[in-house]
């Protein structure tokens, strides 16, 4: 038996009933990857279909299938031609989940003119379907840690050349995905200043360490995460998508568990960052999203979205309407 055998066995030992079963959600956050520890269309179907009433997805860049040769500042566009060609197999089957929706990748460190061809050549290949890019600035100065997948400088949020290219996503109507660590979120609150034609939807709370030399450190961490997130809020440009705290990163060790989490250990453990993040926001700027297959180390598709569900019990159906589907149809026009 493989490890993903293994690992799915695992995920398998602890089973919910789908809460509101008819709800209708878009999950604006999910990736796709062949591979040994592959996630492709099957799989995706697999856990959309695993109870909950998942309408239509977005595709969010993680370095898959760039281009091999040409110039390589045009190589993530293989990424956006992989996943259409996923989307449109997927169109043959209408009743299943769609993924309506493809975030790719630029290096916005290329400068303006380059980042506009680039940009270009994703819609070309993703039609409709392209939305936005993440360049994702993820950075941390102590050495066990590792810095986002596109190994970004120090700062690069607030680089002159990256925040000029980053109007090259305003003049093509398209998003950014900030993805970044809990201590740089002030860097996203400048960028959010400083354009505020930007749409910018920031991605698994601004990730909150809970590993490493921040291991034990929760409750000062999500006190100082408040206060930034107070600032970043105040900026309407900015979406927030509520998920993705159930990577080895956080510190739950969700992961090192001799059974799965089950709903309530999520909300127990991690409700307070969901509550904060839908007060400064609003539903109307929040969308909950899987992280999937990343969070699928720590948690099952239909028990994390059993646990969003119980921490918007108390809402009114509206709000929730908005932070299961709207906001993230209307966000990604889907």
């Amino acid at each position: 038996m493989s490890l993903l055998e293994d690992h799915l066995k695992w995920l398998n030992l602890h089973q919910e009933a789908t809460l509101e079963p008819e709800r209708p959600i878009v999950d604006p956050h999910h990736h796709l990857w062949p591979g040994e520890q592959h996630y492709l269309l099957e799989d995706l179907w697999l856990d959309t279909h695993s109870g909950h009433n998942i309408k239509k997805t977005v595709f969010i860049e993680c370095s898959q299938e760039f281009l091999k040769t040409g110039d390589t500042d045009f190589a993530p566009v293989g990424e956006t031609i992989f996943v259409k060609k996923i989307s449109d197999e997927a169109r043959k089957e209408k009743h299943k989940t769609q993924i309506e929706g493809i975030v790719g990748h630029v290096n916005l460190l290329i400068g303006p003119e380059k980042t506009h061809e680039v940009l270009t050549s994703h819609l070309k290949e993703g039609g409709n379907l392209f939305k936005g890019i993440r360049h994702a600035g993820g950075w941390d100065h102590h050495s066990e840690l590792s810095n986002s997948h596109h190994s970004p400088p120090k700062n690069m949020y607030s680089n002159e050349i990256f925040i000029e290219s980053l109007n090259e996503l305003i003049n093509l109507n398209l998003s950014f995905e900030a993805w970044q660590y809990h201590h740089q979120i002030n860097q996203v609150t400048k960028m959010a200043e400083t354009l505020p034609d930007l749409k910018i939807v920031l991605n698994h709370f601004s990730g909150p360490i809970g590993i490493g030399p921040y291991a034990n450190k929760k409750d000062e961490i999500f006190e100082i995460w408040k206060k930034d997130i107070t600032q970043l809020a105040k900026h309407t440009n900015v979406y927030a998508k509520l998920g993705g705290l159930a990577m080895p990163i956080n510190g739950y060790e969700f992961h090192k568990q001799k059974l799965p989490p089950n709903s309530d250990q999520i909300v127990n453990s991690q409700r307070r960052y969901y509550d904060y993040l839908i007060f400064c926001f609003g539903p109307e700027r929040c969308m909950f999203e899987s992280n999937f297959p990343v969070d699928k180390q720590s948690v099952s598709y239909n028990i994390i979205w059993n646990a969003f569900k119980k921490m918007t019990s108390g809402h009114t159906n509206s709000d929730k309407d908005l932070m299961f589907l709207k906001t993230a149809e209307s966000f990604y026009k889907l």
